[in-house]
């Protein structure tokens, strides 16, 4: 038997990802943003109020990154979410990041979050709030890469938001293998 919720923004995994862009001035500026998801190959789709300091400074700039939130700065990538860069324009210090700037789009890389995409502005519609980003480049500190030079998701430890409890939980180990375990029911 299944018990109804109703309508509610229940998904798992939901990815916890850090915004951040530069301000008019040079300033890195982050939020936390639960909304958003891969596109299509080369491009993120973000759910985001025209209203929030970050998404004022991508219009601006026209480019923007989004490093995954990971189990070691929890903290750190929380207070970017519940503190407004309209409020705290000092956020991104308070926060206890340090930027370095990104070689392929005119935004900030989070040096203390080891994987992020570098994106440019797409689109954004203020009516739907619908962020469209072109990926151009992700980066990875070699800390999270395997022995084959990929990004190794238990070493990356990425946190994904869970809705009904309003917690963050890692994600578990692998389950199987993409586009292999269902050739067995062929």
């Amino acid at each position: 038997m299944r018990k109804n919720f109703g309508a509610k923004p229940y998904m798992y995994p939901q990815p916890v990802l850090i915004i951040a862009a530069y301000d008019e001035a040079g300033v890195p500026n982050a939020m936390n943003a639960a909304w958003g998801c891969i596109a299509d190959y080369k491009q993120v789709a973000l759910y985001l109020s025209g209203e929030h300091k970050t998404v004022k400074n991508i219009l601006q700039r026209q480019a923007f990154t989004i490093s995954m939130a990971d189990k070691r700065h929890v903290t750190e990538c929380d207070y970017v979410g519940i503190v407004s860069g309209n409020k705290e324009p000092d956020k991104f210090r308070k926060a206890g990041f340090h930027a370095t700037k990104s070689e392929f789009v005119d935004a900030p890389l989070i040096d203390e979050l080891p994987m992020a995409l570098e994106c440019k502005l797409l689109s954004f519609d203020e009516e739907s709030e619908l962020l469209i980003g072109e990926i151009i480049n992700v980066s990875a500190d070699e800390s999270i890469l395997d022995g084959e030079g990929k990004i190794d998701p238990d070493k990356l430890a990425p946190i994904t938001f869970d809705a009904v409890h309003n917690t963050y939980i890692t994600l578990g180990k692998k389950a199987g293998n993409a586009f292999k375990d269902g050739n067995k029911l062929k």
